[in-house]
């Protein structure tokens, strides 16, 4: 991979931290943004403007070529079986939010279960429990290996037949674990259960492929795939988004209503896109959707695993780091770092990194059960992706090695 070459394309690259060259560790977050995604951007607020699906005038109408172009493009993404099956909104949460909320208020019945786990982040489980509050509704969880990793044998386990929806991630945002997703779709369809799946950290990473993988309902962020924020998308099988009704209403939505309450709704997917959606962001996604192809995620994901073997050997020989995923299929690197036996707080660890101009990410990372399984109050995350480097992940090295627990609370006097 010719990393040099495609770092040129990130400007942000170029700027200090803490009087030091940016060193980015924190994509499971967010990832930086290359210039033809800024570029399409940029593009359409100077040249195009004008708002998606409303005006009959030529400015409107290149609008709408690019906002459903981008649809395509998705859907082709995604190997979904057609462009309706797109829903543009947000990002990765307000698609759990849409789907639980369409779920529990209009197919599930009381007595009704919803399977999850403990390692998820807090959108595909604070909807449910919020759900289960409301409704005679219940949350049970497929339990952990010792690893913390889901497997088929643990949700064969956990599955019976008041399960009627399964929600969990294709790869865990702390421990980067990639779930047997195909394999428990077909076990949870046997039983006649749907499943949703949050693709936020899969979709930047590895080849997607809903048709192969028969999810009911798919959902992801272009921000974790070097798109801009604000803006995600949603797929769902259009049986199942022509059977459901929205939950946001407006002038998108509607093909007409009147004053006694007759309403009419668009057909998928324009029912579920009520008001103005993030046209700019949305063709972002398109542009980053042709950058990260132009890669290919067969490269990236191989260059990712070459860069997290290479930061897992080289922390080793510290002999005070702590990996906590060591066996994981993806470049996010989970850690703590010990001074003499005890455990450095994670944030302390950040907070030494940031003043060497390195940024990751500390806490519970939104998944705040997960702490009980891991039995540390939190971890540090290095999450890599293909614009980052070696001689990156030597300087994090080398950083670690002074990361002792006086250093670490010096910063803050």
């Amino acid at each position: 991979m010719e990393t040099e070459k495609i770092r040129k394309d990130f400007p942000i690259l170029s700027r200090t931290m803490s009087g030091h060259p940016l060193i980015y560790f924190d994509n499971g977050a967010t990832t930086l943004k290359p210039q033809p995604v800024i570029d399409a951007v940029v593009n359409y607020y100077t040249y195009l403007g004008a708002n998606a699906h409303r005006g009959d005038y030529e400015m409107s109408a290149q609008v709408d070529s690019a906002y459903e172009g981008a649809r395509k493009k998705t859907a082709n993404y995604l190997n979904a079986s057609c462009p309706e099956e797109i829903i543009f909104n947000s990002g990765s949460s307000e698609g759990l939010n849409q789907v639980a909320l369409m779920l529990t208020q209009q197919m599930l019945e009381p007595g009704d279960v919803i399977l999850s786990d403990e390692s998820e982040h807090a959108s595909s489980v604070l909807p449910w429990m919020h759900a289960c509050k409301e409704h005679n509704y219940t949350l049970e969880y497929i339990p952990l290996d010792n690893e913390g990793k889901i497997t088929v044998e643990n949700f064969k386990k956990a599955l019976h037949p008041k399960v009627k929806v399964v929600c969990l991630a294709q790869v865990s945002n702390v421990l980067g674990f990639t779930a047997p997703i195909k394999e428990i779709v077909r076990l949870a369809h046997e039983q006649g259960a749907l499943v949703v799946v949050d693709g936020a950290q899969s979709t930047p990473h590895l080849p997607i492929d809903v048709q192969d993988l028969d999810v009911d309902f798919f959902v992801f962020s272009a921000h974790k795939m070097c798109g801009p924020t604000g803006v995600g998308v949603l797929y769902g099988k259009k049986s199942l988004l022509d059977q459901l009704e929205p939950i946001f209403y407006g002038g998108e939505s509607n093909a007409r209503f009147n004053r006694c309450g007759s309403l009419i709704l668009k057909d998928t997917p324009l029912k579920y896109e009520s008001g103005t959606q993030p046209i700019e962001g949305v063709l972002g996604l398109s542009a980053a959707i042709d950058y990260i192809e132009s890669i290919g995620k067969e490269n990236i994901h191989a260059y990712e695993m070459e860069l997290k073997r290479y930061f897992i050997e080289k922390g080793k020989q510290l002999g005070n780091i702590h990996f906590y995923n060591e066996n994981a299929e993806s470049g996010i690197c989970t850690f703590n770092v010990f001074d003499n036996g005890q455990m450095i707080p994670s944030q302390d660890v950040a907070s030494y990194l940031n003043t060497k101009g390195i940024a990751v990410r500390s806490g519970t990372h939104c998944a705040k059960m997960l702490v009980d399984v891991l039995q540390v109050p939190g971890t540090c995350r290095a999450s890599f992706y293909f614009y980052n480097t070696k001689d990156e992940i030597d300087r994090l090295i080398e950083a670690l090695k002074e990361a002792t627990l006086e250093n670490c609370i010096n910063i803050f006097f």
